[in-house]
């Protein structure tokens, strides 16, 4: 069956809409589950990574805490998102009930990852952000302040340009 050039712009509009409905959807989902979450200024400046490294929050930077999960789908698509925005900006992972480090290290490495990571074992890093779920994003500007709460799928180019204004 041959399409006629009609038929083909009737379908790419159907597509289009389709993926913005779809996006504004996702949008007042992640608004609605942003709620609850903690909104705090940052109080900790420390945090124990997977390979036993204390890591110190810079205060000059704004600080992207990015909460995931290995079991978690949506979280594996993000992941090369925040493995690339780690290179760029002061980025923490916090892995929520992933296992041991160890199992932790060999994901990150069966992946090519290599951002920064600490190991929410039983969960208590996420109940005290009031996670409703995952992935969950929180960026924070360099008096510690939170400046922006995604719950769910968020873009590069848009976790980029909120660090970019975190950082003013």
């Amino acid at each position: 069956m041959k399409l006629s050039k009609e038929q083909i712009k009737h379908y790419i509009k159907e597509a289009l809409l389709l993926l913005l409905v779809m996006t504004v959807v996702a949008n007042l989902m992640s608004i609605y589950r942003s709620r609850t979450l903690n909104d705090a200024p940052l109080s900790q400046q420390e945090f124990r990574l997977i390979d036993n490294s204390i890591y110190h929050v810079d205060r000059t930077k704004p600080l992207l805490i990015h909460f995931w999960a290995t079991w978690c789908p949506t979280c594996k698509l993000e992941a090369s998102n925040i493995e690339f925005l780690s290179k760029h900006f002061q980025v923490l992972t916090i892995a929520v009930k992933s296992g041991s480090d160890y199992e932790i290290k060999q994901y990150l490495d069966e992946h090519g990852y290599t951002f920064k990571v600490v190991n929410d074992k039983d969960g208590s890093l996420s109940r005290h952000f009031q996670i409703a779920g995952y992935p969950t994003t929180f960026i924070y500007d360099t008096e510690q302040k939170l400046r922006f709460s995604e719950v769910g799928y968020t873009s590069t180019l848009g976790l980029f340009i909120r660090l970019l204004y975190a950082e003013h």
